[in-house]
């Protein structure tokens, strides 16, 4: 398989997650959701700004007048860049203070789709929701014990996407209109020895990235076949999330996380909970904006 080379910045991050690309800043964004905190980093002055709130952060996505939607605990807010003003929009399971968000994307329609979890990992906690305009949750899917990675196909007829402890990428057939989704199949099963499938993101051939926790790398993979295709190396054992960034769409961030690793483990592995920036031959796409 190629071997790809990496440039890492810095971060430290607990639980490094939600990588995005802001086209219009010509910045990154991510998070360390157990310490709230919102890093952006642009990349030609290569300058991080860090914004800390009193929650967990878990999810980023953007609206269409550039600003952020972050998703705190249970509840989405708008937050104003320039002013660094939040706006509470909604929330989702408010009977269950030990539950949080996770990962999340928007779709073609500008609807947010965004999963829950137990902070205790409680099996079959979690649920899936999609927000649009009227900010009204529905839920979509439930008994998820880690609601992680999403990806639709360019033609918005599939919806991929990973409750974490099962192995599995499900693809599901998908209505953009109606936002329906029905189980179609297995499109991928993850090896054990290769870790547990977190967050991913699509490329422009189809294929998917999936970010292994606990499997050292990013991975390729065909979800029409069920193939790896390639990897990505990397020098630390949990890698969390990724997208295409940059100009061209063709560099993959990567975030990754401390969490659960020993004294030992952190000696071993000084890079975990760092951001990794890779130049690949393939290429991504822009993020749909949330539209309310």
């Amino acid at each position: 398989m190629k071997t790809y080379n990496y440039t890492s910045i810095s971060s430290q991050c607990t639980l490094g997650e939600s990588p995005y690309w802001h086209a219009r800043r010509q910045s990154f964004f991510f998070v360390d959701i157990e310490n709230g905190k919102l890093f952006e980093h642009n990349l030609k002055t290569e300058e991080t700004k860090t914004r800390s709130f009193p929650h967990r952060l878990a999810v980023i996505f953007e609206s269409e007048d550039g600003n952020l939607i972050l998703g705190l605990d249970r509840k989405l807010a708008k937050f104003d860049l320039e002013t660094e003003e939040l706006s509470w929009l909604c929330e989702v399971e408010s009977e269950n203070p030990l539950h949080r968000f996770n990962d999340g994307k928007v779709d073609a329609k500008g609807r947010i789709w965004i999963g829950t979890m137990s902070t205790e990992f409680t099996e079959g906690a979690g649920s899936l929701y999609c927000i649009d305009q009227d900010l009204e949750p529905q839920k979509k899917l439930s008994n998820l014990s880690i609601s992680n990675g999403m990806a639709w196909t360019e033609d918005n007829q599939a919806f991929h996407f990973i409750d974490t402890p099962t192995r599995q990428i499900k693809k599901y057939k998908f209505d953009l209109k109606t936002g329906k989704i029905k189980f179609d199949r297995i499109a991928i099963e993850i090896p054990e020895e290769s870790g547990f499938p977190d967050g991913m993101c699509i490329d422009r051939e189809g294929m998917l990235w999936i970010a292994h926790y606990g499997g050292a790398g990013v991975y390729r993979w065909n979800p029409a076949s069920g193939d790896l295709l390639e990897k990505i190396d990397l020098p630390v054992p949990n890698v969390t999330c990724c997208c295409f960034v940059g100009e061209n769409l063709d560099t993959l961030l990567i975030t990754t996380a401390q969490e659960n690793m020993s004294s030992e483990q952190l000696k071993k592995y000084p890079l975990s909970g760092d951001i990794f920036l890779v130049k690949t031959k393939a290429k991504g796409y822009l993020s749909n904006l949330f539209e309310f």
